[in-house]
């Protein structure tokens, strides 16, 4: 089943400020020095789409943020900056943030695009900062310190037929739980229950179980009904509530896990997890420095590790969770090499910085000469990525293509749709995109293949 990322990272800009940062990020995103094409298709983009079966009045909007929007005369048109890239990802600027999606396609594919991601974001970065001569800083996590959160989103391709009750009662459990394994890791608190350390940078600031918004008043199950697709045989089950992760073994799981809690709705038979509340769960989840990580039940109280092992299958992947599992409760070295917290746990422990969030934002830097996660890496003190990828024959596949053979055809590119200068063909969900079609040279044969593909 197909399923995709995107990742907003933070941004810091010599001599700038809040108030410029839409405007700033736009122009990082535009200052992308590598091939790409500019005209992104956005006709079925519906954020106030309800997968419950009602179009929300208006979306929520932080009132810290709305500040800056008073009096704006910024084209909004153009505020996006949209690039479609020759891998078929798409690189944009997401309120005052630069944004990588990933193209679709399984665990492995999109745990590599969501690495190749990290590079495009940051060549941008240095393109911009030669252009401006301002020095320039890009961040791969959540917050900025000082109340404000920004987003990873997951996206996962579901069948339509399965009851949108039945969806969250088989992932909100899991979303409460698979922190434990997934986790960034942050210093400090910015909302609720005062504390150090905490295992998730996302996790507090969520306020409600269910809605359409991403902005403020956050759910841990976020309702947009925006598939980008068929909408009579699909939705996207659109997840807000993940960290973004530097270890792709990290990126991998969380796709994993969340999958796992997906086909136990399509198939109804999953575990039964009655959360009596889900809100104060994700946050006591993070926020446990004992590591019991106790979540109430409406039948009794259970932990997050029981949670997750109630999901896993006998996969390498289902193996591997249960591995970290066991290390949470007794092997802190094992987990530090294949857990972002706990790996950045280590390194403040280690560490004699008065301020111990410069540490954290450190370990985030996508500058590999400065980052302290790359310099684990370095020696070799966290666990690489076995990630590997035979063929990605999804639709992105295509999109790649058409961007990198067809450019001068295109008007415009989208996630379910191309429109060329000689017709509009649709990219299906299903479809089996070979790697044929990168043998093709004509555009009227290539749309006619586009058209003709087969279906999963």
């Amino acid at each position: 089943m197909l399923c995709g990322l995107e990742t907003e990272y933070g941004l810091w800009i010599e001599g700038r400020g809040p108030a410029e940062q839409l405007e700033d990020a736009a122009e990082v995103v535009r200052s992308y020095p590598n091939p790409c094409f500019v005209g992104w298709d956005n006709r079925f983009e519906s954020p106030r789409s309800d997968l419950r079966g009602f179009v929300a009045k208006t979306l929520s909007v932080d009132p810290v943020d709305a500040q800056y929007d008073v009096g704006r005369q910024t084209p909004l048109l153009d505020i996006r900056a949209d690039r479609v890239l020759p891998s078929g990802a798409r690189l944009y600027n997401d309120h005052g943030h630069p944004e990588y999606a990933t193209g679709e396609g399984d665990h492995s594919s999109v745990t590599l695009d969501d690495m190749h991601g990290e590079e495009v974001v940051l060549a941008a970065a240095r393109a911009f900062m030669t252009q401006t001569g301002r020095q320039v800083k890009v961040y791969k996590n959540n917050t900025d310190f000082h109340g404000a959160s920004y987003g990873t989103h997951e996206s996962y391709l579901v069948p339509r037929e399965v009851p949108v009750e039945t969806l969250m009662r088989s992932v909100v459990p899991m979303l409460v739980a698979r922190q434990i394994l997934t986790g960034a890791g942050k210093v400090g608190f910015e909302h609720g229950t005062p504390c150090d350390f905490q295992i998730s940078q996302r996790a507090e600031f969520f306020s409600v179980l269910a809605s359409v918004d991403t902005l403020y008043q956050r759910p841990i199950f976020n309702t947009r009904d925006e598939p980008h697709a068929d909408p009579t045989r699909w939705m996207r089950l659109h997840v807000i509530s993940g960290d973004a992760n530097r270890m792709p073994s990290c990126t991998r799981r969380k796709l994993y896990l969340v999958q796992r809690a997906i086909d136990c709705a399509i198939t109804d038979s999953g575990p039964s997890w009655d959360l009596e509340d889900p809100i104060k769960s994700m946050e006591s989840v993070s926020k446990d420095k004992n590591h019991e990580f106790v979540v109430e039940t409406k039948q009794g109280p259970t932990t997050a590790y029981e949670i997750i092992e109630s999901y896993l299958d006998e996969s390498d992947l289902g193996d591997e969770c249960r591995r970290l599992l066991k290390a949470v409760r007794s092997s802190f070295e094992l987990l530090s090499r294949q857990v972002d917290w706990a790996a950045k746990k280590k390194l403040l422990e280690l560490s004699d910085a008065p301020d111990p969030r410069a540490v954290d934002l450190a370990y985030s830097d996508l500058d590999p000469e400065v980052s302290l996660y790359q310099a684990l890496v370095d020696f070799g003190e966290v666990d690489s990525a076995d990630v590997r990828v035979s063929s990605n024959q999804s639709r992105s596949f295509a999109r790649g293509l058409a961007v990198q053979k067809f450019s001068g055809d295109l008007l415009s590119v989208g996630w379910r749709k191309i429109v060329f200068r000689q017709g509009e063909v649709e990219l299906f969900p299903d479809g089996v995109y070979s790697e044929q079609l990168s043998e093709i040279s004509d555009v009227v044969e290539f749309m006619r293949a586009l058209e003709g593909v087969p279906r999963a």
